[in-house]
């Protein structure tokens, strides 16, 4: 479970944030430039429909011959049809460029979360918003903002230009009327939502975080009471998005108003300047029935301008995570090598709070190539704390953790992960078949690799057994299995990638105790000569043959030694084997 917290500040809004996501989109700018284009010619082409079935129809009043209707027939039913055309092409062609573009913004925000290393403050509710509202925003930038604003510019001018061969005079009171709805009003709309939009992408992320703690941590909430208070926060939050929308809301049809006011306002003014000027009735008519449309048209741009403000926070979130530096190359750093890399703690102290007590304390531990280390203790003793501080995923407040001299936060990006990998806490099983969270280890592993890793994990025969094999869909988070065998799944993964250095987080958590025994056995059995291992385990049973053991409380070292002398030496160890041995003579002679 996440622990809620309070309200995410809003986002910083960064001047560069569109610019940092439009470059995404210079691969797909021809079909950009493309949809625009046609969305022209269909705001165009309607337009251009309203002005000449207006001039049909006051023509045909006066009941001229029929040939001298028979052009503007047809282009009415040419431009009707065309205007369905080109909308529906126009979409086409950019949905088809937004959703590449969207492709790939989504993989690299994965990527850049994916790649964060300090994990304190990773959230499993807030990275769902920047990979779905957030990353839509981008979409949204170039779909609701760019294609459709441009096309309403291009159009207004066309409608000025069209309006000038008929009265010049007119046409100037038209530009006053689209400059109205076309600039003044998108500015005022701008300045009246830029606050509460900036508020809404944070209160989006704090939401779907408040989400992820009520579903997945409410059997937690509930043992220590604290649902109630979970659910007064999500609704605080929940209330203060409502009110923001609806102020949004509000705004936005007060605006909308004003535009239809203007469009009316300019209509009138058009004609009244046009009658002055001498124009004949027909025209009069053109223009009094095409001035709205046309400032419709222009109104686009409130609309353009409405929805950009409602995405800076989250183009902000975006182009925060995609121009995130990356970590610098450590100088001299040894490439990644099969026979693996020593390991060394020296004095390492974690904090998750400052003030807190320390999760680790002064810790000291070596780990050359091939030595075997098991890490045992009362659960909150630092065991799991340990593993992130090797992996990167918490810094160490002080003292270093290095692998092969280097300290863990100067590896290179990628190189960590292909050193020090293997089966941590909470590993994730993705909703997907047997082969493909497997293959996550070595892409390139082949079906013997498969199975190897597999039945050193003790679950080659379940799959087997199962209809589809290796292609057994294992459900979401791997809901389809048992605790054992999700375990044990993810321990096959990580056996499969046998990284340099293996850490194993509880490996046989979930099976009774003659199979975790046996499990654990041929999991290590699997291990390459020179691999080296760090074991951590509530389970005291099978760590004879480790070089050391390590006995961690409070986050320090109290006991280390080999099996044999930590047995007979009183403490923590002796207490804890004698009591896990009696508890599960007595489990084995119950067994059927």
């Amino acid at each position: 479970m996440e622990p809620s917290g309070a309200p995410e500040p809003p986002a910083p809004t960064r001047p560069d944030a569109e610019r940092v996501v439009l470059r995404l989109a210079r691969p797909y700018l021809g079909r950009l430039l493309g949809a625009g284009l046609l969305a022209a010619a269909t705001e165009f082409a309607g337009l251009a429909l309203m002005a000449t079935a207006t001039w049909l129809l006051m023509s045909a009043a006066g009941r001229p011959p029929l040939d001298r209707l028979t052009v503007a027939i047809v282009a009415v039913r040419a431009l009707a049809v065309g205007r369905g055309v080109f909308r529906y092409t126009e979409r086409l062609a950019g949905h088809d460029a937004v959703l590449r573009m969207v492709t790939d913004v989504r993989a690299r925000v994965f990527a850049a979360l994916a790649a964060r290393r300090e994990g304190a403050d990773r959230r499993t509710g807030d990275a769902l918003s920047r990979l779905v509202s957030d990353v839509e925003a981008a979409q949204d930038l170039l779909l609701r903002v760019l294609v459709p604003g441009a096309a309403a510019a291009l159009v207004s001018l066309l409608a000025v230009g069209g309006a000038a061969l008929v009265s010049p005079p007119a046409a100037g009171v038209l530009a006053v009327g689209l400059l109205v709805a076309g600039v003044a009003l998108p500015a005022l709309a701008t300045r009246l939502t830029r606050r509460a939009a900036d508020e809404v992408a944070p209160l989006r992320g704090a939401l779907a975080v408040d989400a992820v703690d009520l579903t997945h941590g409410a059997a937690d909430l509930a043992a220590f009471g604290a649902t109630d208070a979970a659910l007064t926060a999500a609704e605080g939050r929940a209330g203060r998005l409502a009110r923001l929308e609806r102020r949004l809301a509000a705004v936005g049809f007060a605006v909308d108003a004003t535009g239809v006011l203007v469009g009316g306002l300019t209509a009138a003014a058009v004609v009244v300047v046009a009658l002055r000027a001498g124009v004949s009735g027909v025209l009069v008519g053109v223009l009094a029935v095409g001035t709205p449309a046309a400032v419709e048209v222009a109104l686009a741009l409130v609309a353009a301008a409405r929805q950009r403000t409602q995405l800076r926070a989250g183009l902000a979130r975006v182009a925060d995570l995609l121009t995130e530096p990356a970590a610098p190359e450590p100088v001299g750093a040894p490439e990644p090598v099969s026979g693996g890399h020593d390991v060394r703690f020296e004095d390492v102290t974690v904090r998750y709070r400052a003030g807190a007590a320390p999760a680790l304390a002064g810790f000291d531990l070596d780990l050359p190539a091939g030595r075997r280390v098991a890490v045992v203790g009362p659960s909150g003793a630092g065991k799991s704390t340990l593993a992130a501080a090797l992996t990167g995923a918490v810094r160490p407040a002080a003292g270093r953790v290095t692998v092969g001299g280097v300290p863990v936060s100067a590896q290179p990006g990628d190189g960590l992960p292909r050193i020090v990998g293997g089966l941590l806490a909470e590993a994730y099983v993705f909703h997907a078949t047997v082969r493909e969270n497997l293959l996550l280890g070595r892409p390139d592993a082949g079906e013997a690799d498969l199975a190897a890793a597999t039945r050193a994990a003790g679950l080659l025969d379940w799959v087997r057994d199962q209809p589809d094999g290796w292609d057994t869909v294992v459900g979401e988070q791997g809901g389809q299995l048992s605790g054992g065998q999700r375990q044990r799944l993810a321990l096959a993964r990580a056996l499969l990638a046998a990284p340099p250095v293996l850490v194993l987080d509880e490996p046989t958590e979930g099976l009774d105790p003659a199979a975790a025994d046996a499990v654990l056995d041929s999991a290590l059995a699997a291990t390459p000569a020179g691999h080296s291992v760090l074991l951590i385990s509530h389970r005291l049973s099978g760590l004879a043959g480790f070089d050391e053991i390590l006995v961690l409380e409070g986050g320090r070292v109290v006991q280390r030694g080999r099996h044999e002398e930590l047995v007979t030496r009183p403490g923590w160890y002796r207490e804890q084997w004698l009591r896990q041995e009696a508890a599960e003579r007595g489990y084995l002679a119950l067994a059927p």
